[in-house]
């Protein structure tokens, strides 16, 4: 698809949202770095004793589903989410507009669902009790994020939605 007009800073103004994407860039960097030390304790606990941490791998799954939940919203908020454009970008710059509100409108619903499910899912975590399978402490604990970053995507789609259509958008 074609490029927005520049700024002087270099920024394209359709990425700049007003909830800084600050929120993204360090929930992906707090949860990358917690997976590069889980993994790195396992992997020297297991050089040195022939043991392993087992139950480390509960907390790297979580924090991977959080780490690519939060980069996706991130990647929404930069307009850098992975698409194929093969026949939009053969099209009018006013068509492209609008088959780009649609697919982040549809993106949207998609994760609205996900919320909605994923909160049935933590009610029902809750409700039966449920712990993890690894160290067993309360599975909601782990899916509240489900529905809580799915909310978060929802949101940052959205927000690209409003910037697309606000007054003065080229696109």
């Amino acid at each position: 698809m074609d490029e927005h007009p520049q700024d002087k800073t270099g920024a394209d103004p359709l990425d700049r949202p007003r909830i800084s994407v600050r929120l993204e860039e360090v929930g992906a960097a707090v949860a990358m770095a917690l997976i590069c030390l889980i993994t790195f304790a396992n992997v020297v606990v297991r050089y040195l004793t022939d043991a392993s941490f087992a139950f480390t791998e509960e907390f790297s799954v979580f924090l991977l589903v959080v780490l690519t939940l939060v980069g996706a919203a991130g990647a929404f908020v930069r307009n850098r989410n992975i698409r194929v454009d093969f026949f939009a970008a053969r099209m009018s710059a006013p068509t492209q507009r609008w088959l780009e509100v649609a697919g982040l409108v549809l993106t949207a619903a998609l994760f609205l669902m996900v919320a909605w499910y994923g909160a049935r899912f933590v009610a029902d975590d809750w409700k039966y009790g449920t712990t993890s399978p690894g160290i067993g402490i309360p599975q909601w604990i782990y899916s509240v994020w489900l529905p809580a970053l799915s909310l978060l995507i929802a949101g940052r789609a959205l927000g690209r939605v409003l910037r697309l259509l606000r007054p003065g958008s080229r696109r």
